[in-house]
Parts: structure tokens; C-alpha cells; sequence
């Protein structure tokens, strides 16, 4: 494994000399727009197997992404490499039909300290969720970024991450939509606490989302950060979003596309050529 090749994967070209917050944020964005967000490989019949070198193979030398387990065990890996204060932590993503946290670990996500200040830093959580750039670790302040509002709050010793989302402007739609109408929505994410884990903690779940009957499991995605927004292609389903199209509106294109459209779509958008069939 070698960082150079890392960044010629996300196609930085800066200074890495300096652990600080802006060659952090300019690492950060570059890997969530070069990288996607994938669960490809188990609906191409592939295992996945949470292996650092398994993982860099994958996602560096055959241009792949992954699911959180595999994109912040490499961004870790190249964080640590050049010299940042980096751990591993592991979160309880929220279900909003049931309406709580997961009571198992579900989510992998990095804490990164830098000159006495903890960040949230998080390549793994994919479309419009995604933040794009590093979450400073204090409790109930607002930070805005392009994708939204993002939020932490804590309370004895557990924290908090959601987001506060604009409204949607649907093209060939005429009126704006959103889940609260008039309202901005406020969209809870998932729990954590600042206890370090190691990537061992997280085998036993690697294969429960393989294997069981989850979101992950049911539908293939595959989502990519862009410069102005992101692309989501889930299974058939093809959204564009631009952020802020207009004054606090989010512009949002979808799509239904055919069998051939989707491999197309892989290759042109999110830079993936498969090894086997994907069935969406």
C-alpha cells in the first residue's frame, strides 16, 4: 500500500507536510468526491471482507468505493499515514421508522484531534447525508456546510449527529416538496460515543449486513459526491441533486433507468467498470 497512489486515486496533488484542518478538509473532499458510497459487490455476488489490503486493492487499484466499513478503514489508514491524531469510533445509525437508534453498532466513523480540537470525520455515510467536511466535536452548535446543517449534541456521554435539510425543488414538478412542508427538515443520523474501537470490532456486523435483511441488503447503491451536489443511483433510480439551486431549495432530477442505462451510468458517472454481473 503506498499513499502516493492513494492520492492519484482522489486525485490530490497538495501538501500532505502539515496535519492540519485545511489539508484535512482538502484530503476529505477530494476522497467523498473520488470515491463513491457502494454496496455493489454483494449484489454482484462478491463477498466483501474487511481486510485493510483486501480494501485498498478494491478501492484504490480496481477504482471502486464501499460501504462505511471499507471507506473509513482506508481514510483512516491514509490519515494515520501521514501523521494525523486519528481513532476509530463506532455509531448506532438512527431508524426513522421505528423512530430510535439501532441498539447494535452499525456504523463506523473517525475522530481526528487536531491542536487540542476533536473532529467528526466520516466518508461512509453516502448521499445527501454525506457531510463535506470535518464536523468539530462540540455539542449543540450549528455548523453550516454546503450540504446542509450539520449538528452534534450530547448528553451523558453519548452524542448526536443530524442534519438540517433544505427543501426540494423536483424537476417537472411544480411545486417544491419536502417532508415538512414550510419547514426545514431535521434528519437524526446516528449515535456514537468517544470510546476507540479497532476495525476488529466491526467483523461480526460486516457479514450481518451481508447476510441479513437490511436496507444494505435489499437495494443496490451506489452514490458519489459532486462538486455542487451528488448522485444517487439506487437500484433502477437515478437522482441528481444540486445544493442550493436557489435560495434555500435543493434542485433534485430523477431517473429510471434500464438495465444497460445502469451500467452505463456506472462507468460514466461513478467511474465503476464490475468485475461481475450487478443485479440492481
Amino acid at each position: 500500500m503506498n499513499i502516493q497512489e492513494y492520492f492519484s486515486r482522489i486525485s490530490y496533488d497538495g501538501s500532505h507536510k502539515d496535519a492540519d484542518l485545511k489539508t484535512l478538509t482538502a484530503i476529505f473532499q477530494h476522497h467523498i468526491r473520488a470515491i463513491p458510497f457502494e454496496n455493489l459487490s454483494m449484489h454482484c455476488g462478491e463477498s466483501i471482507y474487511l481486510d485493510l489490503e483486501r480494501t485498498y486493492n478494491k478501492i484504490v487499484r480496481k477504482k471502486r468505493g464501499g460501504w462505511c466499513l471499507e471507506n473509513n478503514y482506508l481514510l483512516f489508514w491514509a490519515l494515520q499515514r501521514i501523521g494525523y491524531d486519528v481513532c476509530i469510533l463506532g455509531g448506532n445509525s438512527y431508524n426513522p421508522a421505528e423512530r430510535t437508534y439501532k441498539a447494535d453498532m452499525d456504523h463506523v466513523l473517525l475522530k481526528v484531534v487536531i491542536d487540542g480540537k476533536s473532529y467528526i470525520v466520516d466518508s461512509g455515510f453516502g448521499g445527501t447525508y454525506q457531510m463535506w467536511q470535518p464536523v468539530l466535536l462540540v455539542s449543540g452548535q450549528d455548523q453550516p456546510q454546503v450540504p446542509g446543517i450539520f449538528r452534534l449534541t450530547e448528553d451523558n456521554g453519548t452524542w448526536y449527529l443530524e442534519k438540517i435539510k433544505r427543501k426540494h425543488c423536483i424537476t417537472d414538478q411544480s411545486d417544491p416538496s419536502a417532508d415538512n412542508p414550510g419547514m426545514k427538515e431535521i434528519r437524526k443520523m446516528h449515535s456514537f460515543t468517544l470510546e476507540p474501537r479497532d476495525m476488529n470490532d466491526f467483523q461480526e456486523l460486516n457479514w450481518i449486513l451481508q447476510t441479513s435483511d437490511n436496507l444494505l441488503h435489499k437495494k443496490s447503491i451506489c452514490t458519489l459526491q459532486t462538486t455542487d451536489g451528488v448522485c444517487n443511483l439506487v437500484g433502477w433510480t437515478f437522482t441528481e441533486v444540486k445544493y442550493n439551486y436557489m435560495e434555500d431549495m435543493d434542485m433534485v432530477k430523477i431517473t429510471t433507468l434500464t438495465d444497460e442505462e445502469v451500467e452505463k451510468t456506472l462507468k460514466d458517472t461513478f467511474n465503476i467498470i464490475l468485475e461481475n454481473k450487478l443485479k440492481p
